[in-house]
């Protein structure tokens, strides 16, 4: 009888631990962050002070790498670079109009070292000036 507990615990104990491995198996870890800052170095001064300006859109862009044992393509520059350009190309910007509060969000997700996968979305406001 001893033997017969023994062993209906040794089963359950080896289902849990199966159990667990399973999970940790298909689980994936991932880290997201995102930056505010301007990215916009030209010298334009823009003086908001009065009601001359409509929100007329908020456009985005992404780019995306995948890394295999820490062999991948492009680097962070590049794809912040493929990411802004893919944003500004959605934004149509024409006459009078400005991208505002550029917003990074970068997040890199899989099971480092191994796998990995970096995307990095910029998005932003499109203002229209009517003065």
């Amino acid at each position: 009888m001893f033997n017969l507990l023994n062993a209906i615990k040794m089963n359950k104990l080896n289902q849990l631990i199966l159990a667990f491995g399973f999970l940790l198996l298909i689980s994936s870890c991932g880290v997201s962050g995102f930056y505010v800052r301007n990215q916009n170095q030209n010298s334009t001064q823009v003086h908001l002070s009065s009601d001359n300006f409509n929100i007329v859109d908020k456009v985005s862009g992404s780019s995306e790498v995948t890394y295999v044992l820490i062999f991948g393509g492009a680097s962070r520059k590049q794809l912040y670079e493929n990411a802004y350009a893919k944003m500004v190309d959605d934004a149509r910007l024409t006459g009078p109009r400005a991208l505002v509060n550029v917003l990074t969000e970068e997040h890199l997700g899989g099971v480092p070292p191994f796998y990995y996968k970096r995307t990095i979305t910029v998005s932003a406001h499109v203002v229209e000036f009517s003065e």
